[in-house]
């Protein structure tokens, strides 16, 4: 019986020949990342000197830190937190990138997130380095255990292959495909699982829309979403690189806890109604329509990057944001805000209406132009759990980009085919 592409990637972290879903052993991570945040890093850092008697760590090049979280404000208890990152890594050696954007992205941009790599951290959303052949796992606290021995006890997870063919249509993207995984199959329907996608559907889908896809994984009870590597990945990963890698693959005779086979061309945009990403909180577009909205945000570690910049300035140039709506479009990283400014998209966008933020993940987490009660918002973020983007008496509604860029159009949510060029 072969091995699937994380089973192989599990198997090398473990030093061991093979490894079977159940199986439980210690596995060394590539990289061990974190972003600072009050409460989680700092604790860290504390535990690991007064609890384990870590006062520098031996692999200073694996820990990787970010600071995303918290930096739009600028004020002294936002600085007093990053100086304690920031002294803990210089102290251990450790790299600390600030001011690049949200990690998730930026892992990617500087060549953590190469095919074959094993990836960390504490937040479930680095399943978004699946789109490049590596396998990223949010450990929660168990990162705790990584950072101190070096490695993490896992179990095995076993795999849901999902076969894609066709094509999205024109105002159809990666979220409206993972948001219908959820509505057909449930939210718990690859519980402690990885979601591997497969067939021409994949293959021909960009990096953008795989990154934006696998970052959802989490929504389905999976720990982790992986494309197997091929010619689009791969010519990525040889400009990033920061070492040498060796890609792996699925082998045809795999086993998989189920096989779905999902066709790009019947799909049709979605969108998930205010509490949660459940699948019975997701519904058609026809069904929400015309639900009047005054906030509107494209961002997040799921979203934010040059397709959706462009799909947002596809429907909005020569026009303007409906009135009252606060707009704000988060570029992922500050490379893809550069890329959107020189292809004249944030013009095109601010002469909209569109407010233009430097990247951060403090829109989506609420702690930038926080929603008050009764506000009603239209999202890309990755949560709309209640006090997710402000007050708890707000709605947030969440779609793709193109959803998100037609409803900021008309100040209610709007089936984007509508308005949207083919």
């Amino acid at each position: 019986m072969g091995s699937t592409i994380t089973e192989k990637i599990l198997a090398r972290a473990g030093g061991l020949p093979v490894v079977r879903p159940g199986q439980n052993a210690p596995f060394r991570p590539d990289y061990m990342v974190a972003y600072d945040f009050p409460g989680y890093t700092d604790v860290m850092f504390r535990q690991m000197a007064d609890d384990f008697g870590i006062t520098t760590v031996s692999d200073p090049e694996r820990y990787v830190l970010f600071i995303d979280h918290l930096v739009t404000r600028n004020d002294e208890r936002e600085q007093q937190m990053h100086q304690v990152t920031r002294d803990w890594g210089r102290a251990n050696g450790v790299e600390v990138h600030e001011g690049l954007g949200i990690g998730h992205q930026v892992a990617a941009e500087l060549g953590y997130a190469i095919p074959g790599n094993f990836l960390v951290h504490f937040d479930g959303h680095i399943s978004g380095l699946g789109a490049f052949g590596a396998l990223g796992w949010g450990v929660r606290k168990d990162l705790l255990e990584a950072w101190v021995s070096g490695a993490v006890y896992l179990d095995v997870p076993r795999t849901t292959q999902f076969h894609l063919s066709g094509a999205f249509a024109p105002g159809v993207d990666n979220r409206d495909l993972i948001h219908h995984i959820i509505a057909r199959y449930g939210a718990d329907a690859c519980a402690h699982q990885v979601m591997e996608y497969v067939g021409p559907g994949a293959e021909a889908m960009s990096i953008d829309r795989r990154q934006g896809l696998c970052a959802m994984a989490m929504f389905t009870g999976a720990v982790s979403a992986i494309f197997n590597p091929d010619e689009t990945s791969l010519a990525y990963a040889r400009r990033v690189a920061r070492k040498p890698f060796e890609p792996v693959y699925s082998d045809p005779d795999a086993e998989y806890a189920a096989k779905h086979m999902i066709d790009l061309d019947d799909l049709s945009p979605q969108v998930v109604l205010p509490g949660s990403a459940k699948s019975a909180n997701t519904k058609r577009i026809e069904d929400v329509t015309g639900v009047e909205v005054k906030h509107a945000y494209i961002g997040s570690c799921a979203s934010g990057r040059i397709e959706e910049i462009r799909a947002a300035a596809e429907i909005l140039k020569g026009k303007k944001v409906a009135p009252g709506v606060n707009f704000n479009v988060v570029p992922t990283s500050e490379r893809i805000y550069a890329q959107a400014k020189a292809e004249g998209l944030l013009d095109i966008l601010a002469e909209a209406g569109a407010r233009i933020a430097h990247a951060s993940c403090d829109f989506c987490i609420g702690y930038a132009s926080p929603l008050q009660a009764g506000d009603k918002c239209i999202s890309t973020g990755v949560l709309n759990i209640s006090g997710r983007m402000g007050s708890t008496e707000a709605e947030i509604y969440m779609g793709s980009a193109y959803t998100v860029a037609a409803s900021a159009l008309t100040g209610r949510i709007t089936d984007p085919r509508e308005v949207v060029t083919a």
